[in-house]
């Protein structure tokens, strides 16, 4: 139980917004998360995990080792998240210093690189993170390194015979974690640059995802499909659910209902929703948690798409089930280790 919520304490650092943060209700004997919580969590995260000569983040907190490639781009949006509600210089020079580290470990993010960029959702995630950026600071370098990247990626993954994107250079199938994240990569893109290219792309891969990835009864989101070339059109689909494959339809949905006012998205939306709350999580409403050096990143992933649905989509149903996911998780935290950091602006050297 206590790995459990420890890890579903991600979900605090990635909420840039203050709805979460206003009046909560009574929750039994919880004590409620605040604002400067948040700060204090974003904190101790950076100070036990970053390792200032990669700039970016280990693997654990021996600093032996890299984080894996794309869950770098999640904890770079909780950078982004933190400086967004806070405006704090600290975490400014953190967006710039880790951008820096993925343009030093990650060949200047040169997407042609096979070995680094070795497979087409890891390459996805950066990109939103890249466009994300750009929105924050304005500063034209995200954006040409989020747009090459996009385009990249389209050009060498996008099925143009039968739709969606491959996720591997391989093309042997297709997964929900590389066509929804495109679809965000694309509405984000498309919000900062008002090229209908981007918003057009982004229908297309939703309308082809919603058809093969999407449980229109349930809500549930498949994990992946991969054709049998012996019949024709045949395919098997893995309904394997997974919290991020979730979120990302969710945040996909959203997005597009912001963009165009077409309601179906939002019900989409609201139906993905649901699923996770009635069919995923516990007895006690607690969002699910997988075991795995990378998969405690999920929970993050899903706040970052539930408070879309909950502020973009005005969907307050959800409100009162993510604080106490957010309570149950600041309540079981590492006490000890969160009373050894103290951020003081001008001593810290980030």
């Amino acid at each position: 139980m206590k790995n459990k919520v420890l890890i579903i304490v991600a979900i605090l650092l990635l909420l840039p917004n203050a709805m979460a943060w206003a009046h909560q209700p009574a929750d039994g004997n919880l004590k409620h998360f605040t604002k400067k919580d948040a700060t204090t969590a974003m904190d101790a995260f950076h100070s036990t995990f970053y390792n200032p000569d990669m700039k970016l983040y280990a693997i654990s907190s021996d600093m032996k080792g890299r984080a894996a490639i794309w869950v770098q781009a999640i904890y770079w949006d909780m950078i982004m998240n933190a400086y967004k509600r806070t405006k704090a210089p600290k975490y400014r020079r953190l967006i710039e210093e880790v951008y820096q580290g993925g343009y030093e470990q990650y060949d200047k993010y040169n997407w042609d690189n096979k070995i680094e960029w070795f497979i087409y959702d890891d390459m996805m995630w950066w990109i939103i993170s890249l466009a994300r950026a750009y929105e924050i600071t304005n500063d034209p370098k995200y954006l040409a390194h989020a747009s090459s990247g996009f385009y990249h990626v389209w050009k060498e993954s996008y099925d143009k015979e039968r739709g969606g994107l491959w996720r591997n250079f391989k093309h042997d199938g297709k997964m929900a974690c590389i066509n929804y994240p495109t679809t965000v990569g694309a509405m984000t893109l498309y919000n900062v640059t008002k090229d209908p290219d981007y918003l057009e792309k982004a229908k297309s891969v939703y309308a082809w995802s919603r058809d093969v990835f999407f449980d229109k009864e349930k809500g549930r989101i498949a994990d992946n499909m991969h054709y049998h070339f012996q019949r024709q059109n045949g395919m098997d689909i893995d309904w394997t659910t997974q919290l991020y494959n979730q979120a990302t339809f969710i945040g996909s949905a959203v997005m597009l209902y912001k963009a165009t006012g077409e309601k179906a998205y939002l019900d989409d939306a609201i139906l993905a929703a649901d699923y996770v709350r009635n069919e995923m999580c516990d007895a006690d409403g607690l969002l699910p948690f997988k075991n795995g050096v990378e998969q405690g990143i999920y929970a993050a992933i899903f706040a970052q798409y539930i408070i879309r649905l909950i502020e973009d989509g005005n969907q307050l149903q959800y409100m009162d089930w993510l604080r106490h996911n957010i309570d149950v998780a600041w309540n079981n935290r590492d006490v000890n280790r969160l009373s050894l950091i103290h951020i003081s602006e001008p001593t810290r050297p980030y």
